[in-house]
């Protein structure tokens, strides 16, 4: 069946939230989902503080990326973050993930982007031998750092003081 990949429209909303949700579900998060279509229409449509890719086989959404420019100083060049990527049970490993990938892959050479980048949780194996098997590599010696609630508000907090 052929896949095609598209930048997602505005009726694409709720195909996005189903991904949305099939992700949080995926890595044990469900309660973690507090989007809504008019959050990601609001976000992605515009503001345009995002861009998604949607795969379809057959007329239906089987799959989906997210993604939005970053910068990287050592190269001085911008490149694309992965956020999200996430294909439907009953279309993984029928090439979803690698026309995603490769869809978003073109659209940074095109732009000239330096690189795509993204995260894949350790336990996620799959995911992690799929990624590789495209070429991509793991950054050794890096971690995430995140702050959200009460360290971030307390990270704000001391914008402007002076350290005593």
């Amino acid at each position: 069946m052929e896949i095609t990949v598209q930048k997602a429209a505005r009726a694409d909303v709720p195909d996005m939230l189903t991904f949305i949700n099939g992700l949080a579900a995926h890595v044990g998060h469900p309660e973690a989902v507090t989007a809504t279509a008019e959050t990601l229409e609001a976000s992605i449509f515009d503001r345009q503080e995002a861009q998604v890719l949607i795969a379809r086989c057959g007329g239906e959404a089987a799959g989906w990326a997210l993604y939005f420019y970053n910068y990287s100083t050592f190269l001085a060049k911008r490149g694309i973050f992965m956020e999200d990527l996430f294909v439907k049970p009953a279309w993984r490993g029928k090439g979803v993930g690698r026309e995603l990938i490769s869809a978003l892959a073109k659209i940074a050479l095109e732009e000239g982007c330096a690189r795509l980048d993204w995260n894949c949780l350790d336990w996620n194996t799959g995911s992690v031998a799929f990624y590789k098997g495209m070429g991509a590599e793991v950054l050794a010696g890096e971690s995430v750092y995140r702050l959200t609630g009460d360290s971030l508000r307390k990270a704000a907090d001391c914008a402007g003081r002076q350290a005593t």
